[in-house]
């Protein structure tokens, strides 16, 4: 680790607002690779640049269930798979963040929504999340619309949780912000969570073409591989240009 590199807090600071949004993110896997940042940079929004690790910035792959979704305290709706593939971004005030490059969800009024409204690039597909009889975990999805036809198939067996996390296990899942590109301005968006109860995974199978689609080319397997059995979140907005998510 250098002296530039610097680790997230495990615990986000808190932030106490009304609810709009509230969700539960479930069976979570977390598979990263390390690229280049000179790779990584052209892909980020202006006024970021790649957070490094011992001069190694990393592309995730993050799959879960998204279940309960509740706006205003409302009946909740029904749940949804996601995908996203997301690098790891600071800014120029030293903000922290993850820079999605594609969310694929299974619900295409979802994906279209937040698409509009925030700018995000969410994308439609066929996803799923399953967990057979042995307790391995397979997740599954395929591109519909809009952009080629990206897929991602793969399958862990969750071990033993992570009593101390390693600063790279903190460094990948401990972000309390992202940066996006919305109506010609970078955004920092606030997010906070309880840390992430993270479990070590065995790999048992995969095949994923989400990170080529998104401008990168990885090789080999993961060189991380987390699972969590999930997170609440509540999800508030602070600012007109600043949204928080806070658990």
């Amino acid at each position: 680790m250098t002296h530039q590199d610097r680790i997230p807090p495990l615990d986000p600071p808190p932030l106490p607002r009304s609810v709009l949004l509230a969700q539960g993110w479930r069976d979570v896997a977390f598979l990263h690779w390390p690229v280049a940042p000179a790779d990584a940079a052209p892909l980020l929004p202006p006024s970021t640049r790649p957070d490094v690790l011992d001069g190694v910035t990393y592309v995730g792959v993050v799959a879960f269930a998204v279940t309960g979704t509740r706006v205003l305290g409302a009946v909740p709706t029904g749940g949804f798979t996601e995908f996203n593939v997301r690098l790891y971004s600071v800014d120029e005030r030293g903000n922290q963040g993850v820079v999605f490059l594609s969310l694929d969800a299974d619900s295409a009024h979802n994906a279209l929504a937040a698409r509009v409204l925030t700018g995000l690039p969410y994308m439609w597909s066929d996803a799923s999340v399953g967990r057979d009889r042995d307790g391995r975990v397979g997740y599954a999805s395929r591109r519909r619309l809009p952009g080629p036809g990206a897929r991602s198939r793969f399958r862990v067996r969750p071990g033993g949780r992570l009593e101390h996390p390693s600063p790279l296990d903190v460094f990948l899942t401990a972000r309390w912000g992202l940066h996006t590109r919305h109506l010609g301005r970078t955004h920092w968006v606030r997010v906070a969570h309880r840390a992430w109860p993270l479990h070590r995974a065995e790999l048992l199978s995969c095949e994923q073409d989400l990170t080529a689609a998104a401008g990168l080319c990885v090789a080999g397997a993961p060189v991380s591989v987390l699972w969590s059995p999930g997170v609440d979140t509540d999800v508030t907005i602070s600012k007109p240009s600043e949204e928080a998510i806070h658990t």
